[in-house]
């Protein structure tokens, strides 16, 4: 996810800058820049790739005395990262940074050119600078042409301008993505997209509130509410430890990027939701020529999200699929016909064997597509066509939100396949992204749930091994949950369709084998709750995790009434992922760097 910094004060503002961009590198990206404006003179410099190469290009760059300055780390949405399409972005006399994505970005950009404005990035956030500078010709207030610039932008949004029109100034406006403000006694004024950028500059800190923007000077902190009304700041002290920042009060990143599902996925589906389409700007409307099948190749919680895709590329694309392991496909001679479109997942783009599968089928003639969560990685270089996902670094070995989002991309692809091939009608079609649209909502975590699973985690500390067994769509599910398992609390897990069990899985029924079981009200609910019958009556212990009370389960997790089974796999996914968490803590294991794994692999 993209990193903000601005620093105005009377210090090194390079070196201030750079150095807050450094802290943010957790966050994950592939170019950086500031621009820094002093003496009503701006300087603005840009890198693709790490850090180091931005320091390189700033080494003979000095700053003394009074200046406002603005950093940014970008993980590409629109377009390639390239220095063109870095922030910070230049109008004519003024420069932007700016995390999330603007919504109506191609509308406005569409009358900026009209104007005669010309575009140098592919990115959606040039448009906010042009914007603005057009708003200043005709306001000669440039506070007054900041408000009425984010008026007119839709989407999720955490940006700082600076303008030479008022170059002792920085405007701030925060809608969807975070930032924060930290002032110290010497009247300096620091800005950030986390904590850790400000330990050790700021002593207290004002987190923005959705809708708040404003502007800072050497003597004023200005904010208003999204209301247009002032507001005061509220200052808290900031903590001093820079990993603990970086984790936002979370014990582990594993169980922040659990919480961070809700924006993630707000983020993979901003501006591409239509009132009756989905829309994939990113895609040639030639991909799905000729396409006949759907080919899915992955490894590990990639392969189950691809798992999840089959059902719906079948369900609602009328499309023909199947899913691969992309070790094994690598080694087996596969017949491959150019009929088909090969799809590949990885949360990296560097996955060995899964790039290799990319390979096999671009040298055999196939049309190729990657859903991936890295641009410019191998597997989106190589590929004909990327859909990025959008989920910002994961630092948890353990996947979670990769696979959220990766879920989320497939059940729009399947829709946009939907429509393509008329499988759906067009009220059908909305009624499905009415449901995306309250996917965020849906993976929420509350107190209440969060502390139940922690309750209920200390029963399942031990026995000989947990079955999670679930129906269709829920199939995938119960492998991954029993893959987090795994993963971080070292215990034997399996997942097994419920309908399998009565084929040889039951004979390890006892009082000490763990079901955790998917009960979802909208899909196959009877069916499945028989099977689970059928390990009650055989002593099993069950946990079951539904919207309806299961009078035959040991442990019950409830979720909540939803009106699709689509919510129901987000809320149980959600539960799988905490119960695999607290389960590991209280094992007292490394939840983050689980022994003899890696985050991404990159060998055989």
């Amino acid at each position: 996810m993209c990193g903000i910094v601005g620093y105005l004060g009377k210090n090194n503002t390079k070196e201030i800058l750079l150095s807050g961009l450094k802290e943010l590198e957790y966050r994950g990206y592939d170019s950086a820049g500031i621009a820094v404006l002093q003496d009503n003179n701006f300087a603005n410099y840009k890198a693709v790739g790490k850090l180091v190469n931005l320091e390189e290009k700033t080494k003979d760059f000095i700053t003394d005395g009074f200046a406002v300055g603005i950093g940014h780390t970008r993980w590409a949405t629109h377009g390639k990262p390239t220095e063109l399409n870095a922030h910070p972005h230049l109008g004519e006399s003024s420069y932007v940074v700016h995390n999330g994505i603007i919504e109506n970005y191609a509308q406005l950009k569409k009358e900026l050119q009209e104007d005669g404005v010309t575009f140098l990035s592919q990115t959606d956030t040039e448009v906010i600078v042009h914007q603005f500078e057009k708003n200043l010709k005709n306001i000669s207030n440039a506070f007054e042409a900041f408000e009425k610039t984010i008026s007119e932008l839709q989407g999720a949004y955490a940006m700082l301008i600076v303008t030479k029109s008022l170059p002792d100034t920085i405007f701030f406006a925060k809608n969807g993505s975070p930032m924060l403000v930290g002032v110290n006694e010497n009247d300096e004024k620091f800005f950030a997209s986390s904590d850790s950028p400000l330990i050790g500059l700021a002593k207290e800190v004002n987190y923005f509130d959705d809708g708040d923007y404003g502007y800072v000077t050497q003597d004023a902190l200005e904010i208003f509410n999204k209301a247009g009304k002032k507001v005061e700041a509220h200052f808290v002290t900031l903590a001093t430890d820079k990993l603990s920042a970086q984790k936002d009060g979370y014990r582990f990143f594993m169980e922040k990027e659990i919480y961070e599902q809700s924006d993630v996925i707000a983020d993979t589906i901003l501006g591409r939701l239509g009132e009756d389409e989905i829309i994939f700007d990113e895609l040639d409307s030639s991909l799905f020529d000729g396409i006949h099948e759907i080919k899915l190749c992955a490894c590990g919680t990639s392969y189950h999200s691809a798992l999840c895709a089959s059902y719906m590329f079948e369900r609602y694309s009328k499309v023909r699929c199947s899913v691969e392991v992309a070790s094994e496909f690598r080694y087996r001679e596969p017949l491959m016909s150019k009929d088909t479109l090969f799809v590949v997942i990885s949360q990296s783009g560097e996955t060995a064997d899964t790039l290799e599968t990319l390979k096999m089928a671009k040298n055999a003639g196939l049309k190729t597509l990657v859903i991936c969560n890295v641009d410019n990685s191998s597997m989106v270089r190589l590929a004909d066509a990327c859909i990025l996902t959008r989920a910002g670094i994961e630092k948890g070995v353990a996947s979670t939100k990769a696979f959220a989002t990766q879920v989320t991309v497939f059940w729009m692809l399947s829709l946009y396949v939907a429509k393509r091939n008329k499988a759906f009608t067009t009220k059908e079609l909305q009624d499905q992204i009415h449901l995306l649209r309250e996917v965020p909502a849906s993976v929420i975590v509350t107190d209440a749930m969060h502390e139940r699973i922690k309750r209920l985690s200390k029963r399942y500390l031990h026995g000989h091994g947990f079955f999670f067994i679930g129906r269709d769509l829920f199939f995938p599910l119960a492998l991954e949950g029993a893959l987090k398992l795994k993963e971080i609390s070292y215990l034997h897990a399996e997942g097994y369709p419920s309908g399998e069990m009565k084929h040889g899985p039951i004979a390890l029924a006892d009082p000490e084998l763990f079901t955790i079981a998917l009960l979802p009200q909208h899909l196959l609910y009877e069916k499945s709750k028989s099977n689970v019958e059928e390990l009650s009556a055989r002593d099993s212990t069950i946990c079951a995790i539904s919207p309806l009370p299961f009078d035959k389960a040991d442990d019950f997790i409830p979720i909540n009434s939803c009106k699709d089974y689509m919510l129901e796999f987000f809320e149980m996914m959600v539960v799988v992922q905490l119960l695999s968490l607290e389960i590991s803590v209280r094992l007292g294991n490394d939840v983050d760097m689980p022994r003899n794994l890696a985050k991404s692999v990159t060998v055989e």
